[in-house]
Order: C-alpha cells, then sequence, then structure tokens
C-alpha cells in the first residue's frame, strides 16, 4: 500500500526573516510617535523660569578663575588710606582739569568750537570736517601718543 501524500512545506530561513520583518514593522508603526523639540534655555524660546536653574548649574560647575582679578582684588585690600585717598585726590583733580579744558573748547550752546587747546601735557585740536562732523585729535607731548574720534555738532 501507498502512503497518500501529505503537503507539507518545509519553512524556510527567509520565510521566517519575512515573518519577523512584518511583526517588526507592525509593532515599531505601533509606537512611533512625532519627534517634538521643546527648547529648555530661555534664550532659545524655553520657559523663561528655567534661566534660574540654568545660571546657577553653570555657575556651581565653573572651575575657571580669573588670575587678574584676584591680583586686582589683592592690590586693592593691600593699599592703605593715604594710598586710596591720594588715588582719589588724583581722579578728582583730573576731572577737573578735564572739565576746564572742555569749557574753553565747548561754546555757551554746547557747541564745539574748532581751534587748538594748548595744555602742559596735551595738545587738543578740533577740527570741521563739514557735513555736521568734527574731527577731535589728543596728542601727549612727552610720548607723542595720538588720539582722533569724531562727533557730531
Amino acid at each position: 500500500m501507498k502512503k497518500p501524500l501529505t503537503h507539507t512545506k518545509k519553512k524556510t530561513g527567509a520565510h521566517c526573516a519575512l515573518a519577523l520583518a512584518s511583526i517588526t514593522l507592525a509593532v515599531g508603526q505601533a509606537y512611533a510617535t512625532p519627534l517634538v523639540y521643546y527648547p529648555l534655555n530661555p534664550s532659545f524660546g524655553g520657559n523663561p523660569l528655567n534661566g534660574s536653574v540654568l545660571l546657577n548649574s553653570a555657575l556651581a560647575t565653573n572651575k575657571h578663575t580669573n588670575p587678574d582679578l584676584d591680583d586686582a582684588q589683592n592690590a586693592l585690600e593691600n593699599k592703605s588710606s593715604l594710598e586710596v585717598f591720594n588715588e582719589t585726590l588724583e581722579r578728582a583733580i583730573i576731572s577737573r582739569l578735564a572739565t576746564a579744558a572742555s569749557s574753553k573748547i565747548i561754546g555757551p550752546d554746547g557747541q564745539f568750537i574748532p581751534g587748538t587747546l594748548e595744555t602742559d601735557n596735551f595738545t587738543i585740536s578740533i577740527s570741521d570736517l563739514g557735513n555736521g562732523f568734527l574731527s577731535i585729535t589728543t596728542t601727549d607731548k612727552q610720548s607723542g601718543g595720538l588720539t582722533t574720534f569724531q562727533v557730531g555738532k
């Protein structure tokens, strides 16, 4: 007697891979969501309440120091009262000299007067450039240093 024919198919590796890929795609699509960017930093549109948190975090992790700042603080702390007073007095005198010099180059209407002003240490020249502009040149007589800038009348 003959055996009846049964139709059985052997599953090949390609069939298994195809089945696995289709399951993966179906599951992957079920859990996929759009990516949305929400800025954290308030400078880039984030919540303004995050600003202090970000700043405090940055300050807490900052390990850099400015050596020039330390030198300036030490120099200020090491000065005597007399040295501080003399420096303050010197600044006040220089300010009054600058005010006196500027009163000679500025007219009663508040406009600059073209011309030259001589002091012991500086020469200040004011020249009219036209179109409402003046050129002010300050020359240091001792070092020969020169500074020029332009202003509107």
